[in-house]
C-alpha cells in the first residue's frame, strides 16, 4: 500500500509513501481514488488533507521506467490511468494539499485535484511536458487555467518553468506559504475549519463552484491522450525522456 488512510475527527489524512519520488503508477492513483471514495461514504468525514512523505510532494507518472499512458489501447478506449485521475476530479469531500516539495507533471495534476493548497517557499509547481516533448495530461490543460488564468497557464506549460512557492502564492496557485515545521499544522487547520461548516451548506457551496469538473477532466483527458499517443512515436520524445533522465537540456529536432 502507498497510500495511508487515517482519521483527525473529522478530517481524512491521506499520506502518499511512494519512495522516492512519489511517482504516480495506476496502482498508487486507484489506491488514491479508493481513499477518496472511503471518506466520501463516512459521514464523519467532512474534509480530507492530502499530504506526502519526503521532500518531493509528486513527481508525477515514471515515464522512464514505467510510463503508465505507454500502452496501446483499442480504437475509443480510455486510458485507465487517466479514467483513475479524472476519478480524483469527481471526490465529494472538500480537499486541502499540503505540498513541502515539487509537484511535477502528473504530481502537479495531483495537486490540482484539491480545492486549496498550502505549501513552503520550497515546494515547486512544474508543467515539464514540452521538456519530453510531450503534450499535457492528467487535466492539466483544462484545470490548470481555472486556478491561475489563461496567460499564467500558457506561461507554465509552453516554457515548461518551475514555479517557486512564492511565485506560486502570487499567482493564486497556492493558496498559503508557510515555514516547513507549519506545513502539516497549518494545512490540517485549515481542513479543520472547513470540516466545522454546516455540512450541507458546505457541499453545496462546493458543487456550485467545483462544477462538473470530474467530467470536463474526462473531455480534457482523451484529447491529452490523442495527443500523448501521436507524441510518443516522434524523435523529439525519446530524445526528451533522454534528456530529463541525463538532466540536461533536450536537443530537439521537431521529428
Amino acid at each position: 500500500m502507498t497510500v495511508e488512510f487515517r482519521r483527525d475527527a473529522a478530517v481524512a489524512v491521506l499520506t502518499l509513501r511512494n519512495p522516492p519520488h512519489n511517482h504516480l503508477g495506476l496502482g498508487t492513483i486507484s489506491e488514491l481514488g479508493d481513499a477518496f471514495d472511503s471518506a466520501d461514504r463516512d459521514p464523519g468525514i467532512r474534509a480530507i488533507l492530502l499530504r506526502s512523505e519526503g521532500r518531493v510532494f509528486c513527481a508525477g507518472a515514471d515515464l522512464v521506467n514505467a510510463n503508465p499512458v505507454a500502452e496501446p489501447l483499442p480504437p475509443g478506449a480510455r486510458s485507465p490511468f487517466y479514467v483513475a485521475a479524472a476519478r480524483l476530479f469527481g471526490v465529494a469531500t472538500p480537499v486541502v494539499a499540503a505540498v513541502q516539495g515539487a509537484a511535477v507533471g502528473a504530481g502537479l495534476g495531483l495537486a490540482l485535484v484539491a480545492d486549496f493548497r498550502v505549501a513552503t517557499p520550497e515546494a515547486r509547481f512544474v508543467a515539464n511536458f514540452v521538456a519530453l516533448g510531450l503534450h499535457p495530461g492528467f487535466g492539466i490543460s483544462a484545470v490548470l487555467e481555472r486556478v491561475i488564468g489563461r496567460q499564467r497557464a500558457a506561461m507554465m506549460l509552453l516554457t515548461g518553468r518551475r514555479i517557486r512557492g512564492d511565485e506560486a502564492e502570487r499567482w493564486g496557485l497556492v493558496d498559503q506559504l508557510v515555514p516547513p515545521d507549519r506545513l502539516d499544522e497549518t494545512a490540517l487547520a485549515l481542513a479543520r475549519e472547513i470540516a466545522a461548516g454546516a455540512p450541507l451548506g458546505v457541499a453545496s457551496t462546493r458543487r456550485t463552484l467545483r462544477g462538473d469538473l470530474r467530467a470536463l477532466v474526462e473531455a480534457a483527458t482523451d484529447h491529452e491522450l490523442a495527443e500523448q499517443a501521436r507524441l510518443m512515436q516522434t524523435e523529439d520524445f525519446a530524445e526528451g525522456v533522454r534528456a530529463v533522465s541525463e538532466r540536461r537540456p533536450g536537443r530537439f529536432v521537431g521529428r
